[in-house]
């Protein structure tokens, strides 16, 4: 799996609060949004199916 990187647009407000989680939770930002991101897809499935990978995998 190739790890992709991307950019985001972030209030500071948002910001700030996301750094104390990831503290709190003893993680980087990064690990913190990822890990929201996996509960997400993860919640998204459980509900929808299993998300299937196609020609689009490479976006």
């Amino acid at each position: 799996m190739a790890i992709k990187s991307l950019s985001i647009r972030i209030d500071s407000d948002m910001l700030h609060k996301l750094h104390v989680v990831a503290d709190y939770e003893g993680r980087s930002a990064n690990s913190q949004i990822l890990i929201l991101i996996r509960d997400a897809i993860e919640e998204y499935e459980q509900k929808h199916g299993v998300i299937e990978l196609g020609g689009e995998k490479g976006k």
